[in-house]
Order: structure tokens, then sequence, then C-alpha cells
């Protein structure tokens, strides 16, 4: 920021993440092409942001790019005065526009020119931007919420269920477990008998469609289709452990092993894949391997042919729904090539078939383990190893597994150990032995809740106590004292254009819903009624 005063440059920010698609397009095209890079460094200064170590950076220009786009994503374009404060936004750019709408090659210049020659436009923008932000995160109290907030959600989520295929609205469809967790606990409350059966539909075509990896296990980021066939097929580690729950409650509810099954193969594709000696969870793995997207997931039948013997290969195909021609589209051309995702229209019946299918796919499994595998993104994130020790705390305690629990408590050693401060406050990330970064309020909500839980399956005190004293922190770096509720960001953290706090649950829960969530937890377990009352602040904050 020095420098861009110094040189009297706009900044170009690119908020993207390791394992997403369009950040490698764009990176591949125009941050590595000599001619946009040239026209970038003439005319800008440049930062790249990695928006899983740095969300309070990514939510303030994401909700700029909303505000002035009416949409967003990543990678997230945004170019700013020096001051931080931005005047364009947008999403991917190709080098070169296409459809009408501008690439890199035209875009630069034309901000470069507009920024030596109509500066005061550009300013004036950017105070109206900054003063939308400034708007945006003034909260005012409003009032106590009643039992009707959770009906009024209930009839919200019916009226968007896809009767035919489960799940909510049309494409692309999100797990977005947390929504289903809240139908099963609706259910539990009112003995709604539909509530359970919009969450056991979808969870079962979950389970069968493509967004399922039926060879190594694990869930993909999101289905491109409604019917969950061909997915985003990056693995997100906040996705195993949230669908962990939803899969594991359903259990609790029903009975059906069919969902516990789901669950331990979630976590048996965590254990395997994602989790580093020495206890920490890594973050994701991508959905491109050798350049192509999904290539190392997907399967030709004559090479199924060539690895199975005739009568396990017609299975194969008849289980999992292959077609000689593929069912994946080239994303270019948009024709079938030959590829096929797994994916099943039924659950298998026959137990005889059920043993020759797991006999097989271990044999697949090995094969694949062979192929080129996507990148992982192995640095060990505070907020998403939380989410994933509930998840195993949770399923250790509904499977009556000591194992699964063990391994939610080495995580939470790994983070006490490695993420920790020498007073005790948490810090973001730790990759190759180095931890570092400010640490946000999802990393406190959610590892908080992590030992909670880790508290009720062991009973083991120092979870609790750790709870508290994280809590405590907690509440002195990022509690609003005008109104109550969290800030997203500490109150030690860099200052950036405007301090925000939000309660949108996204792909995953809001800090503030996990925080006020704890907050109840707390005060049920220790007596304390500080505890509720500031929960109780925080829903008012949220309740407009």
């Amino acid at each position: 920021f020095q420098k861009a005063i110094e040189s009297d440059r706009p900044i170009f920010l690119s908020i993207g993440y390791s394992t997403c698609h369009w950040c490698h397009v764009m990176e591949h095209e125009s941050f590595e092409d000599e001619e946009v890079a040239q026209l970038m460094n003439e005319n800008f200064i440049s930062i790249k942001v990695d928006r899983e170590e740095l969300p309070e950076i990514d939510h303030v220009y994401m909700s700029v790019c909303q505000a002035m786009t009416g949409r967003g994503g990543w990678p997230l374009t945004i170019i700013m005065t020096p001051q931080k404060e931005p005047f364009f936004a947008g999403t991917y750019f190709p080098k070169n526009g296409r459809f009408g709408q501008p690439g890199m090659m035209e875009l630069l210049p034309s901000i470069a020119e507009a920024w030596k020659n109509k500066r005061k436009e550009l300013v004036h923008s950017a105070n109206r931007i900054n003063e939308f932000l400034q708007n945006s995160n003034k909260k005012e109290l409003g009032k106590a919420l009643g039992e009707s907030i959770l009906n009024d959600t209930y009839s919200q989520f019916d009226s968007r269920y896809d009767k035919v295929h489960g799940g909510f609205g049309t494409q692309p469809k999100f797990p977005s477990p947390h929504n289903l967790i809240y139908l099963l606990r609706y259910h539990h409350m009112t003995g709604d008998k539909n509530a359970l059966m919009m969450v056991e539909k979808t969870l079962q075509e979950m389970r069968l469609g493509g967004i399922f990896d039926h060879v190594g296990f694990g869930f993909h980021r999101y289905s491109t289709d409604k019917e969950w066939l061909v997915p985003h097929f990056e693995k997100m580690l906040y996705d195993q452990a949230m669908l962990t729950m939803a899969y594991t409650e359903a259990f609790q509810i029903t009975g059906n092993s069919d969902y516990k099954q789901t669950a331990k193969k979630i976590l048996t594709y965590v254990q395997r894949d994602m989790t580093d000696a020495s206890g920490g969870f890594y973050s994701a793995e991508d959905a491109d391997s050798e350049g192509e997207e999904g290539l190392f997931y997907l399967w030709t039948i004559d090479e199924l042919k060539s690895i199975l013997d005739e009568d396990d290969a017609k299975l194969v195909q008849k289980v999992f729904n292959l077609e000689p021609n593929g069912n994946f589209k080239d994303e270019t051309t948009g024709q079938f090539i030959g590829r096929n995702i797994f994916h099943q229209q039924f659950p298998i019946s026959n137990a005889k078939e059920r043993e020759k299918i797991f006999a097989i796919r271990e044999k697949l499994f090995q094969v694949r383990e062979k192929r080129i595998h996507p990148i992982k993104d192995d640095k060990i994130l505070t907020d998403w190893n939380g989410l994933m020790i509930v998840a195993f705390a949770k399923a250790g305690v509904a499977f009556q597994s000591e194992l699964l629990i063990n391994t939610g408590e080495k995580s939470a050693r790994f983070i006490l150990k490695n993420l920790t401060d020498g007073k005790g406050r948490l810090k973001k990330r730790y990759r190759n032995g180095k931890s570092g970064l400010d640490a946000h309020l999802d990393d406190y909500a959610f590892f908080v809740w992590g030992l909670l839980e880790l508290y009720e399956a062991t009973f083991d005190l120092q979870y609790l106590q750790k709870a508290i004293q994280l809590s405590e922190i907690m509440v002195s770096e990022f509690w609003n004292e005008s109104s109550g509720g969290f800030y997203l960001g500490s109150n030690k953290a860099e200052k950036l254009i405007v301090r925000s706090m939000t309660g949108y649950d996204g792909a995953i829960p809001s800090g503030n819903s996990v925080a006020a969530m704890n907050l109840l937890k707390l005060t049920r377990i220790t007596g304390e009624v500080k505890w509720a009352e500031m929960a109780d602040k925080t829903f008012k904050v949220f309740s407009n």
C-alpha cells in the first residue's frame, strides 16, 4: 500500500483459493502471460489473497462485488485506490474479450487511462461504495425472536424443495448440510414428517449421485445440475465435516444404517487422504489434474474392461449407470467424450451384489491411486479443523467408536500445540511447520464448538476449560460493544476499510450462529448466565 501511494497507482487485488478451477484458468491465461503481466506491472500494484487465510478481506470485497455487479464468485477481481477503497469489481476475466465482455487486454488499459484522466469520477465512485459498506455493517437491535421464525424458515425450505431429486432450488445444487441439520432438528422438535422426508430424500439422492465419490469416498463441492450427477470435482474439508454431521444426525433420528455407513465412508476418506501424521486436517483437494477438471475421477468402459473380468465390468456398468459414449461432457465442446462419472439410480439391495461391488471398488481404487492426483491444499486451518473435530466427536458418540473420538482429540491437541500463541490466542493456519496469521471469529467459534463436542464425548474437563478460555478471548477481541454480536475480525488485526459483521450461512454456518450456539451450551454446562445474555443479544442483532 505504501508502494501504491508512492507510485500513485491503483491496486489490482485478486482473491482466490488453491483448489478453485477458474482461479487456475485466470492464473494461466493472464497472470502468467507476458503481455498481461506487462500491463499489470506498468499500471498497478498487484496483490494476491488466499480467501481461506484472510476471510475478512474476502468478505468485505465480495460484498462490494455483489453490490456493484449483482453477483459474486472466485477469482474475485477488485481494483481500488491505495487507500484500499474499491472502484471496480468483477470475477473471472479472460485474457481477451469475448461475448461482449471485456478481457484483461481491454480492461487494464482503460482503467489505467481512467485513473490518469478521470480520477475524480473514480474517487467519487469509491466514496459511494465506502458509504455503502459503512451502512451495511451498521447493526440495529431487532425484536426478540419467537418460535414463528422457525416455522417461517421451514416454509422457505418447503417452497424451494425439489420433489424429484431432493435438495433445494434448481442448479447448481450445493449440499448445504446445515440446512438439512436444521430440518432434522425441526422435525425432532415438532414431529413434522415432511421436514424429515425432505432431508431423507436429499441425503439419499446425494449419496447415489455423482457428487459422491463412489470409488474413493467423500463428497465433491457441489452439483452443476439438479440431478446431483455432474459435480464440480474439488473436495473441501468443511463439506466432509458438515455432511458427516447431517448423515450422523439422520441416523440418530431414523436408525437407518445407510446414513451411518455414508458418514463412516466420508470419515474414512478424511482419515486416509486429508489427515496429517501429527493430527491436523488438510483443507482441500483440487478439481483439476493434468490440467483437466475431473480427469482423476472419470472412467471409460474400455479402461474398466481392461481391469475387470467380463462379468464384473458388466455389473459395474449396470450398477453405476455407465454409458459407452460417457455421461460427462467436455466443458469447451459440450460433447460426450467417452468418460463416465459413477452414479447410481437405486441403492444395491441384493446382499451378494453388494459384496461383489465392495471387492470391485477396492480393485478400482488401487488402480486409480496410480493416476496423477489432483493437487492437495495441505494447509491446516483452525476453523475447518474445528468443524471436522465436531464431526468426528458426534460420529464417535453416535456409532460408539472410541477410534473416531480419538481422531477428533488428536486434531484438537494439534491445534492447541501448533495454532495457539503464548497468550492462548488462536492462529489461523499452519503449513510446513510454520503457523501464522490472525485468527478470525470462525476460528474461535468452530474450534470452541469442537472442544465442547469433545467434552460431551469424553467428559474430559480440559476440553471444557479450554472452550471457556477461548470464549473469553473471543468476547474480548470480537464482541461488538455497541449492539452485541461478533465482528469477523479481531480488534488486534490489520484495520480494513470497514470492520465487518455477518450472520449469513454460506457453504458453512456463520461464525455468529455457531458462537451463539456455543454460548447457549456454555450457560447450560456452567450455569453462567452471562453467556446466554450474549447469545440473546446476538440473536437480536440479526433478528431484523
